[in-house]
């Protein structure tokens, strides 16, 4: 979040309230249009309400940050917590460092040559997560035979699978 400097405990808050992809206007917090109040954000990111309020109204002294926090909407469900009640398979890459290009689109590959079909990939954004991972849910259980191929890729430090 460039130009965005906050300070002690407001980092942690501002990172929790955009994790939980919720949007901010009028000095309020929104989870797509329900309102969240401060120290219920506050509690689950285990920061003061005053922190939540005081990251609140420094995303609202920049334009840049207004903007984004207005617009941001929730991406989905993801399927990863249910993957296994519904048969699905998942894949759960971290990479060495999330920058590297391609990681997905290879990922992707290793898993569409085997003729299974993904039904959802989630990338975590390495600005707003500490440790950014990339998950693919498949419609079939993925093979244990193609984690070495995952681990092939430029760039993939581990590969979990369940």
């Amino acid at each position: 979040m460039r130009g965005f400097k906050p300070t002690g405990s407001s980092v942690f808050g501002c990172r929790r309230v955009v994790r939980a992809l919720a949007d901010q206007r009028d000095g309020k917090v929104y989870c797509n249009d329900i309102e969240i109040p401060p120290k219920r954000v506050g509690r689950v990111a285990k920061v003061d309400r005053r922190t939540v309020t005081e990251t609140i109204k420094a995303i609202e002294a920049n334009p840049q940050l207004r903007v984004i926090f207005r617009v941001i909407r929730s991406a989905g469900h993801s399927l990863k917590e249910i993957a296994k009640y519904l048969n699905l398979g998942v894949v759960e890459i971290t990479p060495i460092n999330a920058s590297i290009p391609g990681i997905l689109a290879k990922s992707a590959s290793i898993i569409a040559n085997k003729n299974i079909s993904i039904r959802q990939a989630i990338v975590d954004d390495p600005e707003l997560s500490p440790a950014p991972k990339l998950t693919l849910i498949a419609e079939t259980k993925i093979p244990g035979e193609i984690i070495p191929e995952f681990l092939k890729v430029r760039g993939v430090a581990k590969v979990s699978v369940y």
